[in-house]
């Protein structure tokens, strides 16, 4: 199969816009409850992601994948699956990060945010709203 260089650069770029929006939802809920309420880092993280969730995948069916011919029924299960498995990994690395170094949750998170992006692009991208 071609690589289309022009369909790769339009899909990564939608996927860093629409990645973005959801990664400023996720940071900012899970910050703010961490910071201005003093909710557990844990939890204040699982808010953030609920809330991004919706951010991510409706802009990434539209805009980062809008190529894929799969219906919702089909993207939708595939796509939470890639971003709980995302969540997870997030979680898991943040909360690691926290008991076993001294940074402080806002950069922890960030960080890691970044990290399990390009692992959400990639799995997004050949499972999630593949054609095959």
């Amino acid at each position: 199969m071609r690589i289309n260089p022009h369909q790769l650069m339009r899909s990564v770029s939608w996927f860093t816009v629409v990645g973005a929006a959801a990664a400023v939802v996720h940071y900012v809920i899970a910050v703010t409850l961490e910071g201005l309420l003093q909710m557990n880092p844990a939890w204040a993280n699982i808010m953030g992601f609920v809330f991004a969730f919706p951010v991510s995948y409706i802009g990434h069916h539209k805009f980062s994948f809008a190529n894929h011919l799969k219906a919702h029924q089909h993207a939708l299960p595939k796509f939470m699956l890639v971003a709980v498995f995302g969540f997870l990994a997030n979680q898991t690395l943040v909360l690691l990060c926290l008991r076993f170094t001294a940074l402080p949750f806002w950069l922890v998170l960030a960080l890691v945010m970044l990290l399990v992006a390009i692992c959400t692009y990639l799995l997004s991208k050949h499972w999630a709203f593949s054609n095959k």
